[in-house]
Order: structure tokens, then sequence, then C-alpha cells
């Protein structure tokens, strides 16, 4: 028989067996896995820290909220962000002293305050995950404490550890992770924060300096033997945390993996000779109390997370907004969380390859791309987003919400030409507010994933007002119940006012020249910085674009040689002491290398944000945030720009979906449709057979004329 005689015979077979099986051929899953109870999603950059004490990125915290369980979390529904219990039995209420420890009134000045007590209630029963470091042999001893080489053969990953163990949390374990935080050799991001305001914790930290030179099993008998004067067990279920004076904002921090508990074994088991080399250390292997834990930590690949079988229970939300009944959201409400078993998250590096499994229905949610955003989304004729009719034809939904963030463009107060507290500076400050179109750099660089800021604080936090209420007077009027930006005309009449008429300095005749310091890396900023350079251009500004790397621009906001730059903040908390303390002079960049980028410096502001930072969420404070506002508003140290608002995606068979900017353990409430997921994922992706059967009619047209001239040879040589 000839090569391409049985080449025919090997691929018709294979031809006939096409569409055969349950599973689209590109499922990138096992076939068993096909109709499990799994989210699945995507990440593209691989978590450096997972430890709690060390990790303070969103990319981490995707997987640490999930498994570590502070006293505190965000309710999932409520706006604005409200506190609520999570390992804690209540929301802990401070207890004020003064200087001689005697008890104060709840409404004492802060002035008169010299501690703040924080009395936290654990919730009992809880238990950690099964974890090796508290598996014991049968006299009670723990079985892998004293681990010895030979006890190492075969060990590559924490799963290779044939035996588990746990036991229940004790307020132990989070005083254990407080200290932690004050270590020298972990570099826990928020030890300065907490420095400032725990008690004895600085005191802490310079006792653990001489650990830092010890192996990690005596740094971890150090810390466990250490104590924290601000932060005790008072008993089993009780522990207290000291602050000096009085800082409310303390409970945002209580939400943090910051203040999960840790149990003392897992840091003595990761301690030991061997372990770090195979990379089992807590930065790799969590271990939590929360409703899942991580089965399988392979960043290059994936990561797994897995219900953890010893949660203790929590049930969804049974209140919300107005709406959210009709919404469906609450139709979960009271039932036992987490609804799923298990969660895959693969790397995907690139956008392209991550938006075609969310449209063949192997990732279950996504966000949007820039270059994706026309495919998925649409304005519609009131500047609203709506998804196009394709996405709708697959039953996505689009969910969108304003983070609690700010960008902004900077003025320098320290500038002479630009800053200061003079009309002229003033004006001319407000004349570029005008000019600078940002609702149009959002159409233009965003995608329209944006709202045009009024002020400092984002929605969604405390003390932002709506409405008319809300906006910015000096750039913004109220036309038939929305705001106007005010006309380029009458921020012409303001630069005439600050003596430069059509960008001219009247005294000296020259054009006005600005410096703009800008961090560019491509074309995209190439773009940006030629609409820049246009806006200011409106008013006759000869805008200078002065372009460097990061490290050079943070120089110059140090020392303050920059007249003008964007800038951005993401909220730690919302609270919105977090976001007006960036105009707070006290904390200025130049005199005080604080987070005041623009170093503004007005006296009035800053007492009333001294006296606004203590006070609980009410009238008296929204009247003081209001003033807060104005003044800011008035001197226009910054061009308010944009907060952004985050695009997300979700196919029709998962439920609970809704966006919540400040709560990162959002997983447990997820509900997913199986069954559905399955039928539609082999809808989906149907495979296109007919390129195969025209190839094999081809190859039979060539085959058989040439079968034919064989047989037809052969016979006649045997004749």
């Amino acid at each position: 028989m000839s090569n391409k005689i049985r080449i025919l015979t090997i691929l018709l077979p294979i031809f006939l067996i096409a569409g055969c099986g349950d599973s689209p051929w590109n499922d990138p899953y096992p076939a068993a896995d096909a109709d499990s109870n799994t989210v699945y999603s995507s990440f593209d950059e691989r978590p450096k820290h997972l430890d709690p004490a060390r990790s303070y990125s969103a990319n981490e915290y995707a997987f640490l909220a999930q498994i570590y369980e502070p006293p505190l979390q965000y309710h999932f529904l409520l706006r604005p962000y409200r506190l609520v219990p999570l390992s804690a039995a209540e929301v802990p209420v401070a207890r004020y002293f003064d200087a001689a420890g005697n008890p104060l009134p709840e409404d004492a000045p802060a002035a008169d305050i010299a501690r703040s007590d924080y009395l936290i209630r654990i919730q009992p029963g809880m238990r950690f995950q099964p974890h090796p470091a508290f598996a014991r042999d049968a006299e009670g001893r723990f079985r892998y404490h004293a681990l010895t080489a030979a006890d190492l053969d075969g060990i590559n990953r924490l799963a290779d550890f044939p035996e588990v163990g746990t036991r229940e949390l004790t307020a132990e374990d989070f005083v254990h992770q407080i200290k932690r935080l004050a270590a020298p050799w972990l570099h826990s991001p928020i030890a300065g924060v907490m420095g400032q305001h725990i008690v004895g914790f600085q005191e802490l930290a310079g006792q653990l300096e001489s650990a830092a030179g010890q192996g990690p099993l005596e740094q971890a008998e150090t810390l466990r033997q250490s104590s924290l004067a601000g932060v005790e067990a008072v008993d089993r279920d009780h522990f207290r945390i000291s602050l000096k004076g009085k800082y409310p904002q303390f409970a945002y921090w209580l939400a943090m993996p910051f203040f999960a508990p840790m149990p003392w074994e897992a840091e003595v088991f990761y301690a030991q000779p061997g372990l770090a080399e195979r990379n089992i250390t807590l930065d790799w292997y969590p271990v939590g109390s929360g409703p899942f834990f991580l089965s399988e930590n392979n960043p290059n690949l994936r990561m797994v997370l897995e219900r953890n079988p010893n949660f203790h229970g929590e049930s969804f939300p049974t209140e919300g907004m107005p709406g959210d009944a009709e919404s469906g959201i609450l139709t979960d409400a009271g039932k036992p969380l987490p609804f799923i078993d298990r969660a895959v998250y693969s790397l995907e590096k690139e956008s392209i390859p991550r938006w075609n499994k969310f449209l063949q229905g192997y990732y279950d949610s996504s966000g949007i791309a820039s270059d994706a955003f026309d495919q998925a989304v649409q304005i519609d004729v009131e500047g609203e987003p709506i998804l196009t009719d394709a996405m709708r034809e697959q039953g996505i939904s689009l969910l969108t919400s304003v983070e609690p963030s700010s960008f902004y463009l900077g003025f320098n107060m320290l500038d002479p030409v630009i800053g200061g507290d003079s009309p002229r500076a003033r004006l001319l400050r407000r004349a570029i507010s005008i000019a600078l179109d940002y609702e149009e750099f959002i159409s233009i660089f965003t995608n329209g994933r944006g709202v045009v800021a009024q002020g400092p604080i984002p929605p969604g936090i405390f003390g932002h007002r709506e409405g008319e209420a809300g906006i910015n007077p000096f750039v913004y009027e109220w036309r038939d119940g929305r705001p106007v930006r005010r006309s380029l005309d009458e921020a012409k009449v303001l630069m005439e006012q600050a003596g430069y008429p059509n960008g001219i300095e009247r005294e000296t005749g020259r054009t006005l020249t600005i410096n703009y310091e800008a961090v560019a890396t491509g074309p995209d900023d190439r773009a940006r910085l030629n609409w820049i350079r246009k806006q200011f251009a409106k008013l006759g500004i000869d805008l200078v674009i002065r372009s460097t790397d990061y490290n050079r621009f943070q120089d110059k906001l140090r020392n303050g040689t920059g007249q003008v730059f964007m800038f951005g903040w993401n909220a730690d908390y919302p609270d919105p002491e977090n976001f007006l303390f960036l105009l707070y002079g006290p904390n200025g960049k130049v005199e005080h290398q604080g987070e005041n980028a623009t170093n503004y410096a007005n006296p009035e502001f800053d007492r009333l944000f001294d006296e606004m930072k203590f006070m609980d969420d009410g009238p008296e404070r929204q009247a003081i945030l209001d003033r807060l506002v104005e003044i800011a508003r008035t001197d226009a140290p910054w061009i308010w720009g944009f907060h952004p608002k985050a695009f997300s995606l979700h196919h029709q068979w998962m439920a609970n979906a809704s966006p919540n900017q400040m709560a990162n353990n959002t997983l447990k409430y997820r509900r997913i449709d199986p069954e559905l997921r399955k039928q539609k994922r082999q809808d989906w992706n149907q495979p296109v057979l007919w390129p195969l059967w025209v190839g094999a009619g081809l190859l039979v047209a060539l085959v058989l004329p040439a079968w034919w001239l064989v047989r037809r040879r052969e016979r006649r040589t045997a004749l």
C-alpha cells in the first residue's frame, strides 16, 4: 500500500470521530471539572508576598483576603462603606482616658484624650485551616516542629506533608500578629504608621533590632517571648489595643489582613532549615481561618483556592441599598457562605487571550481592556455606558462603580508664578481649571471610565456631596439638573484679571510659560501630553513638557522644583481624612516629606482638618467637611481631575456580583450555576468541522487517482 493510502487510512477515522465527546475541543480545563462548583478567573502579575504582615498590593489581596480574617470587614452592599464584624464578635468602640488614666466620656475633646483603648472580643469556635504546623503525634507533641534533613526527603511542597492538624483561634494569635508588624526583619509597610499610634510599638521595634541578625528560628522565638505594651490578651477571647491619643480611623486598619490572627506554630514551622529552599514559607503558603485556603501556588501557571473545611461559617447579608431587593442581589439573604467549592486563577499576561477566554465562557468575569472596550461597551445618548448587542446576546452583564481614588493636576504652591495665596495666582489657577476639559480627557484617554471630580472626596466616602450642593462653583454651574463647565470666555476674563490677557504677562509683554513635569514612556503618553499642552494653549499659555523617569519626577516633587504635574491617590480606607490629609500643611512634601505634593498650606484649613480628623461621622463633621472643601476649591491648589470608574463584565451563570471597591474578600459571596455554564460553553465553542471535511475530500481526490494508477500498473505488470 502506498504512503498516501496509509495516511488516508489513518486520517479518516479521525475525521469520523470529529465532534465526539461532551467537552469543547478548546476547553483549557479537565473534562471532569466541567460541571464543578468552581469560579474561574485570571491574574496577570504573580503575588510577591502572601504574608499578611508584608503584603500591601491589590493583586496579593485578591488571594489573601479570602484566606485571612481580620477583626472587621466592609459590608458587602451598604454605602457609604460601613465596617461590620468578621473575626470580631462586634465592632469595637473606643474608650478614652486622660493622662492620669481616668476614663473620659465619648465626646471628650481630642486634646484631653491621652489614650484610646479598643477591647476586641473574637468570635468563639473559629479554627485555623488544616495545616502541618498543627499536626501532633500520639503523645501530643508537634509532629513537624523539629524537622531534620532526612525528614525533608521527598518534600517539595506543603501538600507533601502527610498529616495536618488545626486548633481554635485565641486572642494571643491576634497579639502575635501585631507584634510581627514591629519586627524589623519583616519590613511591614505599615510599621511606620502603627509606630505613631500603638502604645509601645516603636519601643518593641527597637528591642527587636538586636534579633535582626539571628536565624529564623531564633527570631520566631524572640518575637514570641516579646511583649508589646499597647497590645495584650485579656483572656482567651479578648485582646486590647491601646493607642496614643485619639485616632478613630484605626478601625479601618482592623479590616486589613495586617491584623488577621497568626498562629505562632506556623511561624516556628516555616522557620525550620530546609523549608525556605523549597519555597515552603509563609509568603508562599498562608495559614488562615477564612472561607478558603490556598491549595496550589504555582504563580507561573495557576493559583487555586479551595473551601476551608474548618470554616466557622457566615451568612449572606440581609440588608442592602434601595433597589437591591428588586435587583435580585438579596436573593441569597441569610444563606450560609461560601457558595462555591473552589476558585482557579490562571496566569494571563496578555489581555487578548484573557478577553477571548472570557467570551468563550472559560472565565466567569472580566475587566475590559482598552482595545476591547468598543467591542463590549457603547455610550448612549445620555453619555451612560451600555453593553453592545453582542454582549447582551451572550447574557453578559455590566457592573460599574466609582473607585475611591482621585487623579488630579497639582500646582506647586511654593512656585512664585503659579503658587501662593495671592489673588493673582489664585485667579490664574481658576482660569486653568476651567480650560482643562476633563470631560474630554475621560472620553479620550479612559474610554469614558471616570467621573469628573468636583473636589477631593470621591463618591461613596462620607462627606461627598451629590447634586447641585456638590459642584465646584468656580469651574461649574448647575443647569437643567446637571453640572456644566464654565465657558472658555470666563476663563479668559480670569486670565485678564490675573494680569495675563491672552496669555501675555502685562508687565513684560512676554507669553506666560509654565513647566509641566511628566513621566512619559510611550506613544500613549505622547498623545496625552499633546492634549494637555493644547488645553493650556486655549488661554495663550506656553506649556513646556519636561519628561523624565519616575525617580527624577519624585525628586522634583521632594525639592519643589516643578510647577505643574499630574498625580493620584488611592484610598487606604474610606474616610475623608484619607483624602484631605493630601492638602494638610504639616504634610507638605518639601518641608515635611509628607504626601501633600502641592505643598498647599492654609491656616484655617489646617485648623479645621485637625478638628475634623478626630470626629465621628455625623452632621457636625459634615459641616466642617463642607467648609474644608469650600476652602480648597477657593484656593484651587488642584485641578480636581476625575475619579476613575471600574467596569466589570459577568456571565449570566454568576450571581451576587456587586461592586465593592473597599472589600477584597468578596469571593465568598459568589454563586455559580455550573450546569448553565457547561451548556453555554458547549454552545459557544462548537468546532468548525467543514474545513476538515473539505480537506478530507481534497485528500481523497488526490489519493484515489494515484491509487487507480498504481493498481492499473500492477495489473499490467501481472499480465
